[in-house]
């Protein structure tokens, strides 16, 4: 397969591991980055032999790139976004797809006008861990799933990012930094989502940055940072998700699958690998399960490397734009569930992706 050429745009922190992980996968060359600050572009190239560091306007008028994978801050997705689908490339968006509803929307239609593809973070339910929750409720290991608890708690990230302030504000807070993870995860395992409700709150008002270099600074919170979620799947199966900055301690789960058979302990959503553990109909303690697919290290671009697959082959993305834009409907929707004290009904849907082949080496998606 001829490799597909990259341009990243956005090198910042996150930039650091899709640079190291597309030489991993033979389909993929990145062949430009940019950033608003060059020096930023210029350090990543430098640092992992890109050929090129470029203005933005100078990688989307680039013919040869095919994909862009969009790194920037929330704010500016839709932006990017729009702007490489406009420049007749397909595009792997951070997540979330977008901030605004109407413009994740606005994205998918745009991109299935122009013939591109669309698609976004996270990929981590590709990654061994989950993909092998996957296939033991795929073979029937613990029966029909009927529930799923999801818990994603911590204190939030003024005590030690370096630059917090975009967790608290419009496109922040733990449902939209975190929740894409459980979502993602949950859709991948039971389905799409029917109906959502949500109880919400602002706990701290205004945040203190004690982290370097903006020890001090106050940040004024726009966004909740307690968000408790019912969701209705279109399978029957009912689930409850917690995102929270405003806890010190927890020892929750992070995912729970209770089947009619049995239940399933599900990994970190935020990680590739284990551990996976079991507790069958009749049994009376938690066994862990060997994984049973490949990526279980930190594999972030799995998602575009599939993009790549999917672009030569024109079979479907896993990470797709579907998926992800079902994903950012239900966070708006918690929010909005909150505000007016009532369920609300998703207008979207998606397909659950299709599973990983077994027996892959790494550096390849397809056998």
């Amino acid at each position: 397969m001829k490799p597909v050429k990259i341009g990243i745009i956005g090198c910042g922190y996150i930039s650091g591991i899709y640079l190291k992980n597309s030489k991993l996968h033979r389909n993929l060359e990145v062949v430009a980055c940019a950033d608003l600050f060059p020096e930023r572009a210029e350090k990543r190239a430098l640092e992992f032999n890109v050929p090129k560091s470029c203005s933005v306007e100078e990688l989307l008028n680039d013919p040869n790139i095919e994909i862009v994978i969009n790194l920037t801050t929330p704010d500016a997705h839709y932006k990017v976004a729009k702007a490489s689908i406009d420049s007749g490339k397909s595009v792997y968006n951070e997540k979330p797809l977008a901030i605004a509803l109407g413009e994740g929307e606005k994205l998918i239609t745009t991109a299935k006008e122009a013939g591109v593809l669309i698609g976004g973070a996270p990929d981590t339910f590709m990654g061994g861990g989950i993909q092998t929750c996957r296939k033991l409720i795929d073979d029937g290991w613990i029966g029909e799933p009927i529930a799923a608890t999801a818990f994603m708690t911590c204190h939030g990230h003024e005590g030690w990012h370096p630059d917090p302030e975009f967790y608290y504000k419009t496109g922040g807070g733990p449902m939209f930094d975190m929740g894409p993870y459980y979502l993602t995860a949950l859709v991948n395992l039971i389905g799409p989502m029917k109906s959502v409700k949500g109880s919400t709150r602002i706990t701290f008002p205004e945040r203190i940055i004690t982290s370097e270099p903006k020890h001090g600074a106050r940040i004024k919170v726009e966004v909740p940072t307690h968000v408790v979620g019912i969701i209705d799947f279109h399978s029957g199966a009912i689930g409850a998700i917690i995102t929270s900055f405003d806890i010190w301690a927890a020892q929750l789960p992070r995912i729970e699958i209770y089947g009619a058979a049995g239940s399933l302990s599900v990994p970190d959503p935020n990680t590739f690998g284990g551990p996976v553990k079991i507790l069958r109909q009749g049994e009376q303690e938690w066994s862990q399960v060997p994984l049973t697919h490949t990526y279980t290290a930190n594999s972030r671009c799995l998602g575009v490397a599939d993009m790549a697959y999917a672009l030569r082959s024109g079979r479907p993305c896993r990470a797709n734009g579907q998926l992800a834009y079902h994903v950012l409907e239900a966070m708006h929707l918690f929010h909005e569930a909150s505000n007016h004290e009532r369920t609300m009904t998703l207008k979207s849907t998606c397909s659950r992706p299709a599973p990983l082949p077994l027996g892959l080496t790494e550096g390849y998606l397809d056998p």
